[in-house]
């Protein structure tokens, strides 16, 4: 004021921002980019005012930068970040939030995978003894299955050979003929005729124990067993 100058005079001699030497006349010092800037902007203001820099740079030292040169370093920058700082310290932001989310759910899913590793030996076994807990009687007596009600027989010949079938006396037949491929039949109760034994049956998924050879012979099955028929009893005798 003295040498009747103005901030843009004073901003076209030193090429330093208005807001920066505003700053600086009102010591708010946070405004500016760090402690550097601030002593390089002050020498450069007072040797354009003919003044004794290093007398401004000592105050400027022994105010702001006596005690912890670190928390000072610290607290200059903008005025809201040394005002978040003084509340606690800064805030993280948004970018930073979805960082840690990423790294907790790749940590989470790493972890799923090695406990899935580790359970991969003895996971069957653990199933099958968790079944049979479940399914065993107390007293570790075995649970028995439950009887099928129905029988499902299928036959399957090595030669042609005839087959006739119903579910008992006084039923209407269910097949006659002469197959050479595998049939299956369903019921209660099933009666079989057949020309002859050159055949392979199985009841119920089990096998039937049966002799071959070119003699016919006939077989009632229930679901609890099976019976030989004499030849006035088999069907479409």
């Amino acid at each position: 004021m003295r040498q009747r100058l103005d901030i843009a005079d004073v901003e076209e001699r030193t090429k330093i921002r208005a807001k920066y030497l505003r700053a600086l006349e009102n010591e708010e010092f946070g405004m500016l980019p760090g402690p550097t800037f601030v002593k390089t902007f002050l020498r450069t203001y007072s040797e354009v005012l003919g003044l004794d820099p290093q007398l401004l740079l000592e105050e400027y030292r022994t105010r702001y930068e006596a005690g912890d040169d670190v928390e000072h370093l610290r607290s200059l920058g903008p005025p809201n970040l040394a005002r978040d700082r003084r509340r606690g310290g800064p805030r993280l932001g948004a970018g930073s939030l979805l960082l840690l989310v990423v790294v907790a759910i790749v940590g989470a899913l790493v972890a799923i995978g090695l406990l899935s590793d580790n359970g991969d030996d003895g996971g069957d076994e653990a199933a099958d003894t968790a079944t049979q807990t479940s399914t065993s009687p107390p007293g570790g007596q075995k649970k028995k299955r439950a009887a099928p009600k129905r029988v499902v027989l299928r036959i399957a010949p090595l030669t042609p050979t005839y087959v006739c079938v119903d579910r008992g006396p006084g039923t209407e037949v269910l097949f006659e003929n002469t197959i050479d491929s595998p049939e299956t039949f369903r019921g209660k109760r099933l009666r079989v005729n057949l020309g002859k034994t050159d055949v392979e049956m199985r009841k119920n998924g089990k096998p039937v124990a049966i002799q071959s050879g070119p003699e016919p012979v006939g077989f009632a099955f229930t679901p609890r067993g099976r019976r030989a028929l004499p030849s006035g009893e088999r069907p479409c005798a």
